[in-house]
């Protein structure tokens, strides 16, 4: 788990955002950018896709990314990897150290199988994904939907595998300030969901803002 500082200016970014938890984002990330999202206060999961803006057919691959890094997750010098096998975006630093691939995204339906029928209409991560998609054509005439919700990183977000393979939704291992930043190896469009979850110690019980900033190419 390497901590890798960043060497970038707040003064020098391009763009910069605080996310209300529970809220989604979408935002192009152009090649040769620099893209941070900062855990503001701690502990705070955040959902994120990528999609490649010139044909969001090719978009992050969990599968591909693990079997390319022989890690099940994500720190310092890790490549984003596309369904195509091709590298979407770099970890160039990282102060939290590691970040989850297979937790996936709360949903409706899972919020009623792993906690109780009335968490049905609570808030959730999926419904946050589908509502920024459908408001937004990305790339050349393509709506995205439902079909396009692919699993997706939890950053800051701890789960760990037990020895006989099950995953544990656990305490986060991230701090207020902790940030991890991303070098885009082609045109991406990010999807965030800042998740929402209450029912497990992913957010610990209380959803918090993060951070979103960007900057050119150096």
């Amino acid at each position: 788990m390497p901590i890798i500082e960043s060497k970038l200016e707040l003064r020098h970014a391009v763009y910069d955002l605080t996310l209300p938890s529970g809220e989604p984002w979408l935002h192009e990330v152009k090649r040769g950018q620099v893209f941070r999202i900062l855990d503001l206060e701690g502990n705070q999961a955040v959902d994120t896709l990528f999609y490649n803006s010139a044909d969001p057919l090719e978009r992050y691959s969990a599968q591909d990314t693990i079997r390319a890094q022989r890690n099940l997750y994500l720190s310092a010098g890790s490549v984003l990897m596309s369904n195509l096998g091709k590298p979407m975006l770099t970890i160039v630093a990282d102060t939290c150290g590691r970040h989850d691939t297979l937790g996936g995204a709360c949903a409706a339906e899972s919020n009623t199988v792993r906690y109780a029928l009335d968490k049905r209409y609570m808030h959730n991560c999926r419904d946050s994904f589908l509502h920024a998609i459908t408001h937004c054509t990305c790339g050349v005439g393509t709506q995205l939907g439902k079909r396009d919700i692919v699993s997706n990183i939890n950053f800051f977000m701890n789960v760990p595998v037990t020895p006989p393979g099950k995953l544990t939704f656990e305490d986060g291992i991230s701090a207020p300030g902790k940030y991890v930043e991303m070098r885009a190896d082609v045109d991406v469009t990010v999807l965030i969901s800042n998740c929402p979850q209450l029912n497990n110690p992913c957010n610990g019980y209380n959803p918090t803002p993060v951070r979103l900033t960007i900057w050119d190419a150096q």
